[in-house]
């Protein structure tokens, strides 16, 4: 079942542009220079039910303006993209009942409320019934632990407590979609724990539709499936994450530790890319020989102690993405 579909979908803004110094800034006023910038360039995508898509890309690379024409927050310049069936812009009451949206940096919570008055606010805005709010209420507590500072002031919650907050807070109407834009940003370990659970347990259990926008590449790896990379306005990849990570990086790390500090490794199909003391690290293609191999080869030639594989750092496979794209693409995005 298709929740999300975005066709041609493209949005352009008009901006003055400014010369440096005095004498540019007054021509600039006088005879300003307008020239269109292409924040988002023709993006299509479909997103299922109950899919976890990562939806990423650098700085200016189109991503919250995309967003923002899927919850219905700008209007698109051409293309179109609807939820459920609906279009956000043009059936922007329904679509907001479908809608769950948490904003890492903005909050939907009432400041100078206990955080229990501002759910109390929500569940009227929402026309929530008694029975549907006491039972979303009970599971957003046991998934998130909100009755530990229910009656707190929202002012006086930590920065952890208040995103557990706003999650429960999107959650309260029990939308089908939920758009995340950096839950996790300034949490630590623990606060970036619960985040993750939470959304693990809702896509689990009602099997809830996230688009998590994101920086973290920890909260891509741990949570999902499919990845959509934008950049220049442009999708540049769209697919599982599994198989994106074996395209761009096709190469694996073993991790040696030897009797002697003094010993070279070397194997035809591996390169030795660190030695440090007792500890050799080797990368190798997965393509050309497998890990039992090379560890059956290493093994018999060289005093081995232990070993480990490693997979290679999501966050490298997403810069040689960027690092592609930026050779072939053009243009300037918001």
């Amino acid at each position: 079942m298709i929740v999300i579909s975005a066709d041609q979908l493209s949005k352009k803004f008009t901006v003055i542009r400014r010369e440096k110094g005095l004498k540019g800034a007054l021509s600039s006023l006088i005879h300003p220079e307008k020239i269109t910038v292409n924040a988002v360039d023709n993006v299509s995508f479909k997103i299922e039910k109950g899919e976890i898509v990562g939806f990423i890309g650098p700085n200016g690379a189109g991503k919250s303006t995309t967003v923002k024409m899927m919850t219905g927050i700008l209007h698109p310049t051409s293309g179109s993209v609807e939820i459920n069936g609906l279009s956000p812009f043009k059936d922007r009451k329904k679509v907001v009942r479908e809608l769950g949206v948490v904003f890492g940096q903005r909050t939907q919570l009432y400041w100078d409320l206990r955080l229990g008055e501002s759910f109390e606010l929500l569940k009227r805005i929402y026309q929530i019934s008694d029975s549907m709010y006491k039972a979303n209420m009970k599971q957003m507590d046991e998934v998130l632990g909100i009755n530990e500072f229910i009656h707190i002031p929202v002012r006086q919650l930590s920065l952890g407590q208040r995103m557990r907050g706003e999650l429960a807070a999107a959650m309260l109407h029990s939308p089908p979609v939920l758009f995340l834009d950096e839950p996790t940003i300034g949490l630590d370990v623990e606060g970036k724990h619960s985040i993750r659970k939470f959304i693990r347990e809702i896509n689990q259990r009602y099997g809830t539709t996230v688009i998590l926008t994101t920086h973290d590449l920890d909260d891509v790896e741990q949570l999902c499936s499919r990845l959509i990379v934008i950049n220049h306005g442009r999708i540049v990849e769209d697919g599982p994450l599994q198989d994106i990570a074996e395209r761009m990086a096709p190469y694996r790390f073993l991790v040696l530790e030897i009797a002697s500090p003094g010993i070279g490794i070397r194997h035809s199909l591996a390169d030795t890319v660190r030695q440090n003391g007792n500890q050799v690290w080797l990368r190798f293609r997965k393509s050309e020989i497998s890990a039992s191999r090379l560890i059956s080869d290493l093994c018999y030639s060289y005093p081995v102690l232990d070993l480990k594989i490693k997979e290679p750092d999501i966050e490298d496979m997403i810069r040689e993405l960027y690092k592609l794209n930026d050779k072939t693409g053009s243009g300037v995005c918001n």
